[in-house]
């Protein structure tokens, strides 16, 4: 009479690397998809280049990954240098205007938008768009189709690469932030009904040359996108995952459902005129 022996395996705790893609699989990251991503590494803990690859790991090869990577340093009618010269004295003030660096998409730095977004910039093969203030970076097949044409004087509307990203139907991933940095939402407010407009400037290079360049465009307002975001999370059973991503806490969402939200709530709860 012959014994059967079970033996019982123990399994093993998943690696890092691997723990993080499981957790984008159970939160919905779509293999082969587009993929716009904010995140916070301090929240979601380890290395930008593991999150990066992670990430990537689980798009696929036929995936692309987004980023934004804006550059505010490079204008003197930003949130970022009002605050840093608001209590400068005039003199001071033309100094900080003098040595402002012209943008130039295959260096600038955009060093506000975190060390994740900075990583996938940098990363090789990765391409950027030509906005001096709101370019976006992306790695993937689609990234050259996604972040042509971006328009000087239309940061985030119909011609930037957040429509061709709405088109693309693709997914947004806020890694540790919240909807208050959801740019998704910007979107919504050139699709208003005649938004408000404003001057903005800020330095280029043109011909070899530094020098300063205004525009007109929407004026962009991200006071209210923590409303936004929660009554878009309320109101659309089931439009928001939520599960954590190495660390953090973490959200994705269609970007075409939260553009199309985020249009008519902004049609009903901000006054004309703003």
């Amino acid at each position: 009479m012959s014994t059967v022996t079970s033996h019982l395996v123990t399994p093993q705790p998943l690696l890092g690397d691997e723990r993080t893609a499981s957790q984008l699989y159970e939160l919905g990251v779509r293999c082969g998809g587009v993929l716009l991503v904010h995140a916070s590494m301090r929240s979601a803990g380890g290395s930008a280049l593991s999150m990066a690859d992670a990430l990537r790991g689980a798009l696929g090869p036929e995936g692309t990954l987004v980023v934004p990577a804006f550059t505010p340093e490079n204008s003197d009618t930003s949130r970022s240098y009002l605050d840093r010269v608001r209590s400068l004295s005039d003199r001071a003030r033309a100094e900080v205007r003098a040595t402002m660096p012209a943008f130039d998409p295959a260096a600038s730095p955009a060093p506000t938008m975190g060390t994740f977004a900075e990583t996938v910039r940098q990363s090789p093969g990765a391409l950027r768009s030509a906005h001096p203030q709101t370019s976006f970076a992306a790695l993937g097949p689609a990234a050259a189709k996604l972040l042509a044409d971006h328009r000087q004087d239309c940061h985030l509307g119909e011609d930037s690469p957040l429509a061709r990203l709405y088109d693309a139907d693709a997914q947004v991933l806020l890694l540790g932030t919240g909807f208050d940095s959801c740019t998704a939402f910007h979107l919504g407010e050139y699709r208003r009904p005649a938004p408000p407009r404003r001057l903005y400037r800020c330095v280029v290079a043109r011909e070899g040359r530094r020098r300063w360049w205004e525009y007109e465009d929407i004026a962009l307002d991200d006071s209210d996108f923590a409303a936004i975001g929660a009554d878009f999370g309320h109101e659309r059973t089931g439009a928001v995952s939520t599960g954590r991503v190495g660390a953090a806490p973490s959200l994705l969402f269609r970007l075409r459902a939260a553009v199309d939200f985020a249009t008519g709530w902004l049609g009903r709860h901000r006054a004309d005129g703003r």
